[in-house]
């Protein structure tokens, strides 16, 4: 495996330190491992992320696989569980991330709730602030195996991004690519007009 992406890149690119932030930098680690990968360069690899919180700009950015390229593929499942493909000869591993320990922080819970409220005293945000800093640090010194749970999958590769052909929505005069228009009353438009309803018609 090629060098990895430092923490200090990936906080600086999503913009904050946190445990989501970790746990899609842990199973970002853990695919190119797996993978025997470095950085994508151009659709090598498909990442298929079934949650889309913070953990998804982390596997972004130390995978290479991205929504503009067409190789980050998003299930909105609510699940903390990442696929990965190589092309080359279609290895694919399935990562569900464990997350934190938390019964090594008992207090963090309730500390999260009040705080989150907004009915935290100072004290208990100071408090919140060190524990968490010290549940992130050591979730990212953890080995791999401690933290993520990861099987070798079979299925079906996803075809690399394709350019498509516009048409221009027939109720709101934009571009819709071609795929994604639909026809109502016998004219193609986009989806939000597609999904319009009009009570006046």
């Amino acid at each position: 495996m090629k060098e990895l992406a430092s923490w200090e890149e990936v906080t600086r690119f999503h913009g904050h330190s946190c445990m989501g932030v970790a746990i899609g930098y842990r199973v970002a680690e853990a695919a190119l491992k797996e993978l025997q990968s470095g950085r994508d360069v151009d659709e090598e690899m498909v990442a298929i992320v079934e949650n889309d919180n913070c953990s998804v700009d982390a596997v972004q950015y130390v995978t290479g696989c991205t929504m503009g390229k067409g190789n980050l593929i998003f299930h909105d499942h609510g699940k903390p569980v990442y696929t990965f493909i190589r092309r080359s000869d279609q290895k694919a591993v399935r990562i569900v991330a464990r997350g934190p320990d938390e019964n090594r922080y008992p207090e963090l819970a309730d500390l999260r709730q009040k705080v989150f409220s907004g009915q935290a005293t100072e004290e208990e945000r100071e408090r919140f602030s060190k524990l968490s800093s010290e549940a992130l640090q050591r979730y990212l010194e953890e080995p791999l195996e401690e933290v993520v749970d990861i099987r070798e999958v079979s299925l079906e590769i996803p075809e690399k991004a394709r350019i498509f052909n516009s048409v221009i929505c027939a109720e709101c005069g934009e571009k819709v690519m071609e795929p994604r228009a639909r026809v109502k009353n016998g004219r193609a438009v986009c989806i939000p007009c597609a999904d319009h309803y009009d009570s006046r018609v």
